[in-house]
């Protein structure tokens, strides 16, 4: 996606060890217009999976899940990553690392909001080790729901993402990947 590509080329910045800050357009601040035509490519790509909800983590996959429901007519759940007071005893929980933050984040999701019926669509805004989004999947088959597809924003090839998820046997469709961020380059290549 050439509008991605462009704009991480502008303001993204490659922070060495794997780690590229887009939080000026993604996450911390969010550029809606971007946000909306993401979700409008990730719908086109995941439209026939006949997902009925789409699955995400707090915080950074919102934007990018929330664009997405609302071209899909889909409701969005995200995995909290702290239980709130108004969170019943009983959930579901996962720990997955952050690469960010270099510890072990807990996923939490409600059994009000994910249950056995749901056909579950993740949306992420990367997939890189795959980690996170494993422990979405462990989440939403703690639950008894099906994976139907796996999105995200933005590919790190170089992490082997992919491959971990390959034994889900679900399609796996990334915007933009890039290949190498040796140094303080940004090399984007194809998506596979």
């Amino acid at each position: 996606m050439e509008e991605l590509i462009a704009r991480i080329l502008r303001d993204g910045k490659n922070l060495g060890n794997g780690i590229l800050k887009v939080d000026s357009f993604v996450n911390h601040q969010v550029d809606p217009r971007l946000m909306d035509a993401c979700g409008v490519e990730l719908a086109r790509r995941f439209a026939g999976v006949g997902a009925t909800k789409i699955l995400t983590a707090e915080i950074s996959g919102i934007a990018p899940a929330l664009m997405t429901a609302l071209r899909l007519g889909l409701p969005v759940v995200y995995a909290r990553k702290s239980k709130p007071v108004t969170m019943t005893n009983a959930v579901f929980l996962t720990l997955a690392p952050s690469h960010t933050k270099g510890v072990m984040t807990e996923l939490i999701v409600s059994p009000e909001f994910l249950s056995s019926d749901e056909r579950i669509l993740i949306i992420d805004d990367f997939l890189a080790s795959g980690a996170t989004i494993i422990g979405l999947v462990r989440l939403a088959q703690t639950a008894g729901a099906t994976i139907v597809g796996i999105g995200a924003l933005i590919e790190k090839t170089f992490e082997g993402g992919r491959a971990a998820l390959k034994s889900l046997g679900v399609p796996v469709e990334s915007l933009v990947c890039i290949t190498d961020m040796e140094g303080d380059k940004i090399v984007f290549g194809r998506c596979e």
